[in-house]
């Protein structure tokens, strides 16, 4: 999967993901206002409900009591209790009466459907509550009270109440079932669940809308950023409306075009330094031609001149040559800057290729080689020769003797180890050792290197779509350099043709 496909799902998770954190948070928000409303309007509706029952029973039971029982003898009997409590319950609002005297000492019943409502239906506190005398008070100017307390029996809720009757009368129950207002109060609730869930469904709707009228303009943003960083600085948004959102998108286009600005600076500046840097390389090669063929003149006329000149030649012929190459390196690196490089590619054995770079610097006592032949690549020889010249340089040159060079492959990669017996790379060196102009040791800026050399030799491989590291051997054993190339390189070559032939064979160790 690319890059590119990978970006966008992620961008599509984070957008989806901050979607749904909107929805929950309406949802929510909806849920938490829909089930208070719900909640106070059924505590409401309920307590109107059972009041306005209660009341109505309460209210009408103490009036039979007052007009009925209060007419009874004072030791009445049973069928005198039963017919009272009959009457009661008749012209009642739907309720049952249960009543208790007492003759000869002995208490008395009498109840308006046995089978529906006895003594042992009522509460025993209730009872107690009853058949308790108050004391008189200025504030209580009666000895007995009206009690009631709802209670379930069988599953179904009633309201019970009682009280007796003052002077020695009877003392009447009632109770009354709360059914229906039960059944009335389950209506209520699925009402108000019902509408709850509409309230969470219209709010998810308007959630929804809301996410999309919130993140269209986030994810043009995102879009944009995301064209952005990928070098598309033309990118800018419409912008809309006097909200955040447009003052943020105002100010994303003005840093758009700053950055445009800056970049095409950068880019000129860029360019013509690279131009400046080619086209000096280019004049002073003529130069260079004609002070390399008198150097080398005066290298060869060495042994017949003045003793105190001698040194003074020898040192111009070596500065010239170093001059040549630093020129050499430069043209190259500006090649690679430009993008103007080209593979050349051949099929060639690593093992051949890797002895004649050796051999023909005069490398062979100094490097053991392990390669074995038959080893066929696709890829640039000379390129190939660059880079195993600066690497095996570098580590002769900065490492210790002898440098072993082993050659194998890893599937469809060509690996060559490069590897010295010195006393390894500083560690705040290794991040740094393929910068250009780099050096290890300000106290060496005169060294015979320019500091080109590992920087080219990695320019080299990546061309060829494979890449150079370095570490440390473990014990401070020496230093490791891996080149890493695929075997075939045909898919990586440019426009066919090299480009400038007397371009630099050898680069500089670093």
């Amino acid at each position: 999967m690319s890059d590119s496909a990978k970006r966008s799902i992620l961008a599509g998770l984070r957008w989806t993901s901050l979607r749904l954190r909107l929805l929950i948070v309406f949802a929510l928000v909806a849920l938490t206002a829909a089930v208070s409303a719900s909640g106070i309007a059924y505590w409401l509706n309920r307590e109107a409900v059972l009041t306005r029952t209660q009341d109505t029973a309460l209210g009408d039971f103490r009036r039979q009591m007052q007009n009925r029982a209060a007419s009874l003898p004072l030791e009445p009997t049973a069928d005198d209790l039963r017919e009272a409590a009959e009457q009661m319950a008749s012209s009642g609002p739907g309720y049952h009466v249960l009543l208790i005297g007492a003759r000869d000492g002995k208490p008395v019943t009498g109840t308006s459907d046995l089978d529906s409502f006895t003594k042992a239906d009522v509460p025993v506190s209730l009872q107690k509550q009853v058949n308790k005398k108050q004391p008189l008070t200025s504030a209580n100017a009666f000895e007995y009270h009206l009690f009631w307390q709802r209670t379930t029996l069988g599953g179904t809720p009633y309201l019970v109440a009682g009280t007796k009757i003052i002077g020695g009368g009877p003392a009447g129950y009632m109770l009354k079932s709360l059914d229906q207002e039960r059944e009335d109060l389950s209506s209520l609730a699925w009402s108000l669940g019902i509408a709850t869930a509409l309230a969470l469904l219209g709010s998810a709707l308007l959630a929804q809308a809301a996410a999309t009228t919130v993140l269209r303009p986030v994810q043009r943003l995102g879009d944009a950023a995301r064209k952005l960083g990928e070098g598309k600085l033309d990118t800018r948004l419409v912008v809309s409306g006097t909200d955040e959102l447009a003052d943020l998108s105002h100010t994303f286009n003005k840093a758009a075009s700053s950055l445009e600005k800056k970049v095409a600076d950068m880019s000129a500046r860029e360019e013509s330094s690279r131009r400046f840097v080619a086209d000096m390389s280019h004049e002073l090669r003529t130069p260079l031609t004609a002070i390399t063929a008198v150097a080398e003149v005066l290298e060869d006329e060495a042994d017949s001149l003045d003793p105190m000149i001698a040194p003074a030649v020898h040192l111009v012929v070596s500065e010239t040559r170093r001059l040549n190459d630093l020129v050499e390196n430069l043209m190259e690196v500006t090649r690679f800057d430009a993008g103007t490089a080209r593979l050349v590619l051949d099929t060639v054995d690593v093992a051949d290729q890797v002895t004649a770079c050796i051999d023909a610097r005069a490398w062979l006592d100094a490097v053991d080689l392990d390669a074995e032949r038959g080893i066929m690549v696709r890829l640039d020889p000379r390129r190939l020769d660059v880079i195993l010249a600066n690497l095996i340089g570098n580590a002769l040159k900065h490492g210790g003797s002898p440098v072993r060079v082993s050659v194998r492959t890893d599937e469809d990669e060509l690996v060559i180890e490069v590897r010295d017996h010195g006393p390894g790379i500083p560690e705040e060196v290794l991040p740094h050792v393929f910068d250009r102009f780099y050096k290890a040791s300000a106290s060496r800026p005169r060294s015979e290197g320019s500091g080109l050399g590992l920087s080219i030799a990695v320019e080299n491989a990546h061309i060829h779509g494979g890449d150079i590291t370095a570490s440390n051997l473990p014990d401070g054993e020496g230093a490791v350099f891996v080149l890493r190339l695929p075997r075939d390189a045909e898919g990586l070559t440019g426009t066919p043709g090299s480009d400038d032939p007397d371009r630099n064979e050898k680069g500089d160790a670093k």
